[in-house]
């Protein structure tokens, strides 16, 4: 006896019951953490007023003078991250790693004062955001994200196949009957309100998979392959940009993070082996020089200046801008100013 046949229709309506029962965990989880990191510039001087809000004054201290200042207050410290004001009212803040512990440091522009600290690994933002991109638990997490995102598009696309119209009514499938009652209007409310959405669905898993660690790795490696001429005279390092970002800071954009890092160039040459390589950076170019780069060259405010790592190590640069357009990183030799 044949056993009846399984129609695809069917078959469809199953991947998407099950998928739905995998991927609705993370798209809740996805869209809190996604909408607390989105408003961050909204959110962090509501929080942290006392030690991001300033009296605007008539005279800042130089980006140099509140270093040293923080280098006196956290002597075995090892400051690695500059974040300027972003506006009159605002404070400074220095990324210092202190004993195992990665610190934001918090210091008054126009008193020279420090504000605060406040841990850089367990704040709002950066639980969000480790959240948002693995979980909290690393490579495991990232993959798990992305194998719900890549679930993600299964959903829709099933969604869409089960919600196709095969009548000719627009009722119940352009918009729900609302006189229904009971199980048909729920389903009108998910088919329409689906449908309605899946075009934004859609471009958010997709877009959201060019971050992830395996498909959006290959993604920005494509993306990468700049002309020869980009880095013609220019030494490289065999440290990629993604080591200046960490699952809970992102400095330079993922369109970047597989793209060589720069080397000093005056002292690229003498720093290629042993312990040369590990030398401690030791910049001729000040603080203060690379900030007023950054103004002559009209990046928008709220960037960070990296700092060099090493002797061969550069200055970075970086703003994620409101316009994409806007988007800048610059690297700068620690001993020419170069760009």
């Amino acid at each position: 006896m044949s056993k009846p046949q399984l129609s695809f229709y069917n078959l469809a309506w199953r991947w998407h019951f099950y998928a739905g029962l995998f991927v609705a965990p993370f798209m809740i989880l996805l869209a809190v953490t996604g909408i607390i990191y989105l408003f961050k510039p909204q959110l962090d001087p509501l929080l942290y007023r006392p030690l991001m809000v300033v009296e605007a004054g008539h005279h800042q201290h130089s980006a140099d003078s509140l270093l040293h200042t923080v280098q006196a207050a956290y002597p075995r410290g090892h400051v690695s991250q500059y974040l300027p004001p972003v506006a009159a009212e605002r404070s400074a803040q220095f990324v210092v790693n202190d004993s195992g512990r990665e610190l934001n440091v918090f210091i008054d522009p126009y008193s020279g004062n420090l504000l605060g600290e406040q841990d850089a690994t367990y704040n709002l933002q950066a639980v969000a955001r480790a959240l948002h991109g693995e979980l909290m638990i690393g490579t495991l997490g990232d993959r798990l994200v992305e194998l719900a995102a890549g679930w993600g598009i299964v959903l829709v696309v099933s969604g869409l196949y089960l919600w196709w119209p095969r009548g000719k009514a627009s009722a119940g499938v352009l918009w729900p009957r609302l006189n229904a009652r009971g199980r048909l209007l729920w389903r009108d409310l998910h088919a329409v309100s689906g449908f309605w959405g899946a075009a934004l669905l859609l471009f958010m898993l997709l877009s959201g998979m060019t971050w992830t660690g395996f498909w959006g790795k290959q993604y920005a490696d494509l993306w990468n392959r700049f002309p020869v001429a980009m880095w013609n005279d220019v030494p490289q390092s065999d440290q990629q940009a993604r080591a200046l970002n960490s699952a809970t800071r992102q400095t330079v954009p993922w369109a970047m993070e597989n793209t060589p890092m720069p080397q000093s160039g005056a002292h690229a040459e003498h720093m290629q082996h042993g312990a040369m390589a590990e030398a401690p950076a030791a910049p001729q170019v000040s603080l203060q020089q690379v900030q007023d780069l950054a103004t002559t060259r009209s990046v928008e405010p709220g960037y960070s200046i990296t700092l060099p790592t090493g002797a061969s190590g550069v200055f970075t640069i970086a703003v994620f801008a409101d316009d994409p357009r806007n988007d800048a990183t610059l690297h700068i030799d620690q001993y020419t100013g170069q760009v």
